[in-house]
């Protein structure tokens, strides 16, 4: 993953240890200040949420730790590679611009684009001015790229 996406799943873990867990811990204790805990509905949701903070901060870490983190920064290379910046151009003429990023960065609306895509797939080796053509549900499309940075 990119330093932007490592940075950004340490970030989450660390909101949710510092802000959710405090928050969970006082409703919970809110709850059981009410008395019978067996028929306590705000018990019960503080409990279940706190079960999906806990299982959230747990997958997280685990992605931290097995993370192999990227910057594309210190790339040099004439061939896409992970983390490039790309601009396309499609056989409309319409030009798109893509990072492409591990799967837990991809937000396709935002540019960041997974490197398990169909259209990264075939991006990847390739060079600028070179085209490529991608299968999709809607039939094949033609690119060609117009641009490659590392940034």
């Amino acid at each position: 993953m990119t330093i932007k996406g490592f940075q950004k799943l340490q970030d989450e873990v660390r909101q949710l240890k510092s802000v959710e867990r405090p928050k969970i811990i006082d409703a919970i204790a809110s709850a059981r200040s009410l008395g019978d805990l067996s028929e306590n509905a705000e018990y019960h949701a503080a409990k279940e949420r706190q079960g999906l903070v806990e299982s959230r901060i747990a997958e997280l870490e685990d992605k931290i730790s097995k993370a192999s983190v990227i910057d594309a920064a210190k790339i040099e290379s004439d061939t896409v590679k992970f983390g490039a910046t790309v601009r396309i151009r499609d056989e409309n003429g319409a030009d798109s611009e893509f990072q492409i990023v591990g799967s837990d960065e991809a937000d396709i609306r935002n540019g960041f684009l997974p490197v398990t895509s169909p259209i990264a797939k075939s991006l990847i080796g390739k060079a600028c001015g070179e085209a490529l053509e991608v299968k999709t549900p809607g039939g094949v499309k033609r690119y060609c790229i117009l641009e490659i940075r590392y940034i």
